[in-house]
């Protein structure tokens, strides 16, 4: 007994040690996938204060930068298809570091001074990086939180994830904008320093502990489905919606509006269309952070009124070619759009199981990337028939009749009897 004892009490602080070291371990995880996040996705809109630059120096239309953005997206939607739910079976880290892989790829490609052919090739990459990503990192974040904080609110994890999914997309333009601005090669130094920025990121996924199990026999292999079925079918429906009109805005200003300021507005600063996109993600990724201790009720209601305000004052902003008006109202739908991504990312989350939470958080990428797609091209395909500012106009519109359809099935009874909606 007086031997067996102290043997019990070393194995049982021994233990003790081994799940406070792997905690730490999975703190540092987490942060250290919230910065490739960050930098993945900033990397993803590093063209965004450029397009001018581009169209300047090849002569090509709005109506091209359209298809360079809409190339993009298809790229983030074949792989979101094919590729966002494959981490749930062979685990998070080996498909983060592809898809930095293939960002890396699309960097060497701009790096080449190019055409617009190796132009749409190097978006095409850079989009099938991004749909691997998007959902993968989520999941693995959320994983990484529960490990490190077991039994702990989910808060730290929605913030820090959608506040790394949607400030990255700002933060690339700002940057970009401000070394197009004020150093030389403008087409060349963004990428030179994200490349650096990706190869940090591609090192510190691989010293991030897995999440996912190995699993005995792999299933067999089949494209993404996008299916409600994930417990609750309204609540995921209407969480999807959420996330369509969401990214509605951000397409809109991660395509267009760079051009709109510089050639309707008169203001060709490059680093001002770049401080543009970035107030309308910076303001988005705020709103994430600070509403956070909301009822999800009302941070999707305020949510969706301040998306529909921030809209409809940016189509008074066009009409009057105002510029300050222009930027507060982004900024406004800016604050709405947010808001409304986080809580349908937390309510998707929440309602999946872990053996597919990646598959129900690729389906909801895959139709919120289709609002950052659909009416940017749109849009594109209006500017060959009419001013780019009535084009902008219409959109307003449309949002709105967007933003409606989301409010009405938010308020939807959730098939369980519960309210999850996009909270």
């Amino acid at each position: 007994m007086s031997l067996s004892a102290p043997r019990h009490a070393l194995r049982a602080s021994a233990e003790g040690v081994g799940r406070r070291h792997s905690a730490r371990r999975h703190g540092a995880g987490f942060w250290m996938i919230a910065s490739a996040f960050v930098t993945a996705m900033a990397f993803s809109t590093v063209p965004t204060p450029l397009y001018p630059l581009y169209q300047a120096r090849d002569g090509f239309s709005t109506f091209t930068v359209t298809i360079v953005f809409a190339v993009y997206a298809v790229g983030v939607l074949a792989s979101l298809l094919l590729t966002g739910h494959v981490s749930d079976w062979v685990g998070r880290r080996k498909v983060l570091i592809t898809a930095l892989a293939l960002e890396l790829v699309a960097a060497a490609l701009f790096l080449t001074e190019p055409s617009l052919p190796v132009l749409l090739l190097a978006r095409l990459v850079t989009g099938l990086g991004v749909g691997m990503l998007t959902a993968t990192a989520t999941a693995h974040l959320h994983e990484l939180h529960s490990a490190h904080r077991p039994g702990a609110s989910s808060q730290r994890f929605e913030i820090v994830s959608t506040a790394a999914n949607i400030g990255g997309l700002g933060f690339g333009p700002l940057v970009a904008g401000l070394l197009a601005e004020y150093l030389d090669a403008p087409l060349r130094l963004p990428y030179l320093v994200f490349g650096a920025l990706l190869l940090i990121s591609i090192a510190a996924v691989a010293l991030t502990p897995e999440t996912v199990e190995k699993q005995p026999v792999r299933p067999a292999y089949r494209p993404q489905r996008v299916s409600a079925d994930h417990g609750d079918p309204a609540g995921y429906v209407a969480a999807a919606a959420a996330g369509f009109a969401s990214f509605a805005v951000f397409g809109l200003f991660t395509s267009l509006a760079p051009g709109f300021v510089g050639h309707t507005l008169h203001h060709p600063s490059r680093a001002l269309a770049g401080l543009t996109v970035f107030a309308v993600f910076g303001a988005s990724a705020a709103a994430q952070t600070l509403t956070g201790r909301l009822d999800a009720k009302v941070r999707r209601n305020v949510g969706l009124f301040s998306q529909a305000a921030g809209v409809a004052a940016l189509a008074i902003g066009m009409q009057t070619a105002s510029l300050p008006v222009f930027l507060v109202a982004g900024i406004v739908a800016g604050i709405g759009a947010g808001m409304l991504f986080k809580s349908a990312v937390g309510t998707v989350v929440a309602m999946a199981t872990p053996a597919k939470r990646g598959e129900a958080l690729a389906g909801l990428f895959l139709v919120s990337y289709l609002g950052l797609a659909l009416p940017a091209i749109g849009l594109g395909i209006a500017t060959r028939y009419t001013t780019v500012t009535t084009a902008m106009t219409w959109f307003t519109g449309v949002l709105l009749a967007l933003l409606t359809t989301a409010g009405v099935l938010a308020r939807r009874p959730s098939s369980t009897g519960n309210t999850h909606n996009t909270g």
